[in-house]
């Protein structure tokens, strides 16, 4: 009797780890179709991936040449600005002055000088002459 008990416990431990390996083979052939599927859509995206980071690269690079090209351009620029100032900047202010100084003398030609009277502040008040000497007057 003790013989059949072991044996049928036997055969439901060995029953239940076929099961349990059933399983585990399904589980496996799963995961393998799983890598598979994955593997498959990853390597076309993988290439995407590279060829739009060659794209970058290129466009980083024409960027950079183009900076490079606009720091040449602006050091030219700022050289040529220094040169002009430097040849015409002098020589122009010497024109200016002198043609306002033909023009005051011109000026002065035709009309006399009118000067204006003159005024005195005192705490924020301006005085004429005559306001002046009278305001002189009540002082003293």
């Amino acid at each position: 009797m003790a013989g059949i008990l072991v044996a049928v416990f036997w055969a439901i431990l060995v029953s239940f780890l076929a099961v349990a390996l059933a399983r585990l083979a399904q589980t496996l052939r799963a995961t393998t179709k799983l890598v598979a599927d994955v593997t498959e859509q990853t390597v076309p995206l993988l290439a995407d991936a590279s060829a739009a980071v060659r794209s970058a690269q290129t466009q980083i690079d024409r960027v950079d040449a183009i900076a490079s090209d606009v720091q040449e351009v602006t050091s030219n620029a700022s050289a040529l600005s220094t040169t002009v100032a430097s040849t015409f900047g002098g020589p122009l202010v010497k024109v200016a002055a002198f043609g306002y100084g033909v023009r005051r003398a011109l000026g002065r030609k035709d009309e006399a000088p009118a000067r204006e009277p003159r005024r005195t502040v005192i705490v924020g008040r301006t005085l004429s002459r005559r306001e002046k000497r009278s305001a002189r007057g009540k002082r003293d």
